[in-house]
């Protein structure tokens, strides 16, 4: 059975003034519907740059990524930008959520901006906040709410489309330890039962145990940990 995505040689480097730092030198990964990630490691070792090149959220100076055996990297930034849409949710340690909208609202938004009727987007956008514990909550305005509650919008808003990829950066960053645990228990609990895939790059050892693969990076590539 062919890998939901692969990476394939993923190379990065950026340029600082006259120097070059090699990021990626080669980074290779195979994951199929309903695995878990978890990228760990210091700061500064590429994590993150490998988390948007997964994304497409910037493209890698050489390499392969397959998305259901389609090389997405041949794509133009507006197929990029529609395959993006659809298939990959994302959740940062900053939500981006937007402030003076409440959480229903942002959470309706991709459906929206995919073109599904107001009335879709609202069922299924109260459907998930409940789902995430916001049942009491959807009509308050982002600013109104706690930095757990916020996160669970995020998570929420991420996953409305029904993303076959869920990328998470950092997703507990920020929050104290009562919520960082329920975030945790709900990113597995959605998993299972979505069976997406589920990528996260984090600080947080507790977190990254409860997933089912586990890797660094060193030298610019991926080295699985037991």
């Amino acid at each position: 059975m062919a890998s939901l995505i692969s990476a394939r040689e993923i190379r990065k480097s950026f340029s600082y003034g006259n120097s070059r730092i090699d990021v990626l030198k080669g980074v290779s990964l195979d994951l199929n519907q309903g695995d878990t990630l978890a990228v760990v490691g210091a700061s500064g070792i590429g994590k993150s740059t490998f988390l948007h090149i997964l994304g497409t959220l910037d493209r890698p100076d050489s390499g392969n990524i397959w998305f259901k055996e389609k090389d997405i990297l041949l794509f133009d930034n507006e197929e990029l930008a529609g395959f993006r849409n659809e298939s990959i949710g994302f959740v940062f340690q900053f939500h981006y959520l937007l402030p003076e909208f409440t959480a229903l609202e942002n959470t309706m938004m991709p459906m929206l901006i995919k073109g599904y009727s107001k009335h879709k987007a609202l069922k299924a956008s109260e459907e998930l906040l409940i789902r995430v514990g916001l049942k009491d909550r959807m009509s308050h305005r982002i600013v109104t709410l706690s930095g757990g509650e916020q996160q669970r919008v995020a998570l929420a808003r991420a996953l409305i489309l029904k993303p076959a990829i869920l990328l998470a950066d950092e997703p507990t960053g920020n929050l104290d330890k009562g919520n960082s645990e329920k975030v945790h228990e709900l990113l597995l609990e959605l998993n299972n039962e979505l069976r997406m895939v589920l990528v996260i790059v984090t600080h947080n050892i507790e977190l990254a145990n409860f997933m089912s693969k586990r890797v660094t990076i060193v030298d610019g590539r991926l080295i699985e940990m037991n």
